[in-house]
């Protein structure tokens, strides 16, 4: 019960780590060199400036088709992901040995936390993916040399490496939970025809040694 409370809180971490990673706008990070009172951050919905004085004025992107595939596809990805990573708890939740739902149906409360693992574990697949791929496409314009030095390189936002430990989370999670309800042994109560199989089984022997007794008496 302890081991599979940990995975519980460890996918739930996640899980509310993969939804601020999804919104927050600091997938990429760029300095200007002639400005560095400005630091820009784009995330998947919107960029914005963060000035020294500390105001930040945040501008949607302008049209979904427009973005780089990578984002377009990283939208989808984390939005499957929020819902999946929802779903997975809610399941692995109603199968933890805890709670008192479908206490008389071991059976059916082992496949729910075996789902909702399993759920769970594909949320933070779908989070990784959209991760890795736009830090993968960061450090290739990083270090394109076709790109004059003056200008200005995209680096890792914090949401990158939020994702990472969201993703990784969401799957370990995910992993302990379908473990725990493959290891897990509940006992089924005994069934009533079960309990009276004895006595049923004894009051026919009983009529056999009385039936002799009662025809002697008779004669």
């Amino acid at each position: 019960a302890k081991a599979q409370l940990g995975a519980m809180l460890l996918a739930v971490l996640g899980w509310v780590s993969s939804c601020v990673t999804t919104f927050v706008p600091l997938w990429k990070n760029l300095n200007l060199d002639l400005n560095e009172l400005e630091v820009w951050n784009m995330g998947l919905w919107q960029v914005c400036i963060t000035q020294e004085e500390g105001v930040m004025e945040c501008q949607a992107h302008g049209s979904f088709l427009a973005l780089p595939p990578e984002l377009r596809i990283s939208r989808l990805l984390m939005c499957l992901s929020n819902g999946l990573g929802l779903l997975g708890c809610l399941l692995a939740a109603l199968g933890l040995e805890g709670w008192r739902t479908c206490e008389d149906k071991p059976g059916r409360k082992q496949r729910l936390l075996l789902a909702g693992g399993v759920t769970l574990g594909m949320a933070g697949i779908t989070t990784l993916v959209p991760i890795s791929w736009v830090a993968y496409n960061t450090v290739l314009d990083f270090w394109d040399e076709t790109v004059p030095d003056i200008v200005p390189r995209w680096e890792f936002g914090e949401a990158t490496f939020l994702g990472w430990f969201a993703g990784a989370f969401l799957a370990a999670g995910g992993l302990l939970l379908a473990c725990s309800a493959r290891s897990t042994r509940t006992a089924t109560p005994l069934d009533p025809a079960c309990r009276q199989a004895p006595a049923a089984r004894g009051l026919p022997g009983d009529h056999q040694h009385l039936h002799p007794k009662n025809a002697d008496l008779v004669i």
